[in-house]
Order: C-alpha cells, then structure tokens, then sequence
C-alpha cells in the first residue's frame, strides 16, 4: 500500500546550486546523505527545493535525477502544486511521473481561496493525477489555512488523497483530523519541532527540512517516538531544538542550506530573492553541531 512507503521521515529535498547553475554533484551527495541517514522517502521539488525559481525544464531535470539516483531504495515524492488549477491539471497530464510514489500537492497561495475553493482544487487534482495525492497545508506561506474540517471532507471524498502534511503549527487542528480521518488516512507533521507529539497522539511521521542535515540523529528522534518509545524521542528532540530552530532563524532554505555546507555537504547559496545566511548564522550552526554531534 502506498501509505507505508510515505510514513515515517520523508525529507523534503533541497536543490544545490554552485552560483547559478544546479550542482548534480552536490545533489548527488545529499541522496546519498539522506538515504544513508535513514530517511523512508525523498519529496522533491517542494517549496524546501526552491521550485518556484526552477524552470520547467529543470524541475524536470531535478525529478529525473532524483529518481535516478535513488535507484528504488527509498521512494520518491514530488511536488507538484500551483494556485492555477487549470494549469496544474494540464501539469499532471503532460509530466513525467514515471517512478514517482505519490505527488506532494500544496494549497493555492496568494489567491486565497474560500474552504469551498480549496475543496474542489484539490478534487480535480486527484482527479487528474496518475499518482496519489499528499494534501500539504502551510498558511504561512499560501496565507490561507485548510481547515481540518476541509481536509477530512477531502480524505473522505476520494481514495486518491492518501494523506496531509500539515504545517499550520496548530496541534489542535491536527487532533481533529487524527480523531475524524479513515483508518487509511495519513497525517505527516511539516513541523520538525512538532513531530513527536504529532506522533504521539497518532500521527504517521513528518516532512523535514532537517533531515536534509542531520539525517541519522533526526530519524532515531522519529522512529524511536513511532516505534512507542515516546520518553527516549522527547529527550532527543529536546537535543535537537536549539538546531532545529536555527535552520529556520533566517528562513527555509537559507538556514538548512547554511547548516549543510558548514557540514561540507553544498554550498549555501540558493537563488534570489533568496540570500544565503549571515556569518552569524553559520557561527552559531558550527557551534550546534559539535555540541550535540550532529555529523
């Protein structure tokens, strides 16, 4: 079933450039990092990807890659979201999905549609796409929220919306859908910081952006909280709070792409109107990865 290929850790991958210019060297290594750190599956060309300033023919080339080099040990997610339905429908049609698990799906931003809007943008999605559909909430940055109450009509309407990734940061909200969804219905956090209570009341995992750093140290925290040792992952979240928060001091991605290259793995730079992180971020992330062991 393709709810067991996307619980547990998926990363939400980030896209490596070297100036300008995507650096498959770079991504090369991060596939590997994130694989070999554990994570369960790989979402790629999400909003941690930068895949508003990709191209078509880049976001093309990213996903092939990605599939490419992951070789079917872990599975591949990949974004696919737009606040023009019309043109996301027609997207689903004419790209190649081939090797893809399940498509990330995200709330129309900047239109903000009504609850009725989101409803039926979400119906022709899962209507359209061959594969299925990750719901993925994110007020913060579409500046409208999907109310639980949406996301269960959604969950309940069509066996091709298979889950939500929720990033609204209101646990409550998350309770409602944890206590009102099918038994096949997934709920991944979109907020490292609140993954193992998520877990704790029921949910099925998260999509990091800190598995993209510190892989291993960041899926024990999560399989040790799904596994029922809830006890052992508060006290490694714990651990891992004061990283956590600084990946997002300045902003997703320029905080994770600064922690990975003060960790050798890419350079920091993402592409404007991304600027890459202050001297005084990347100070603070070299001291946080010798004191809790991050490498």
């Amino acid at each position: 079933m393709i709810q067991s290929k996307i619980s547990g850790v998926g990363v939400a991958l980030i896209t490596p450039f070297d100036k300008y210019e995507i650096d498959y060297n770079a991504l090369e290594r991060m596939i590997e990092h994130v694989i070999g750190g554990g994570v369960d599956f790989i979402v790629a060309l999400g909003s941690t990807a930068e895949t508003p300033t990709l191209s078509l023919v880049e976001r093309q080339q990213v996903l092939r890659f990605v599939v490419d080099k992951t070789a079917g040990r872990v599975p591949v997610v990949a974004g696919m979201g737009s606040n023009d339905t019309h043109a996301l429908v027609e997207h689903l049609h004419n790209f190649d999905l081939s090797g893809i698990s399940a498509i990330l799906s995200v709330v129309p931003y900047y239109n903000k549609p009504s609850q009725e809007g989101i409803y039926r943008h979400f119906m022709a999605v899962a209507e359209a796409s061959p594969v299925p559909v990750i719901i993925y909430n994110v007020p913060g940055r579409t500046g409208v929220n999907m109310t639980a109450q949406t996301t269960l009509r959604l969950a309940h309407a069509t066996k091709n919306i298979v889950a939500v990734k929720e990033a609204s940061g209101d646990i409550e909200q998350m309770q409602v859908i944890l206590d009102g969804r099918p038994s096949d219905f997934l709920v991944l956090s979109g907020d490292d910081g609140i993954t193992v209570e998520l877990v704790k009341r029921g949910g099925n995992g998260v999509i990091s952006v800190a598995a993209n750093a510190f892989p291993g140290v960041f899926c024990k925290c999560v399989h040790d909280a799904m596994a029922g040792d809830i006890v052992k992952a508060e006290a490694e979240i714990e651990r891992l709070n004061e990283a956590i928060a600084l990946l997002f001091k300045e902003g997703n991605p320029t905080g994770v792409k600064c922690m990975t290259s003060v960790m050798g793995l890419t350079s920091d730079l993402p592409r404007l109107p991304l600027i890459a992180g202050s001297e005084e971020l990347r100070e603070k992330m070299k001291i946080a990865v010798e004191k809790y062991e991050l490498r």
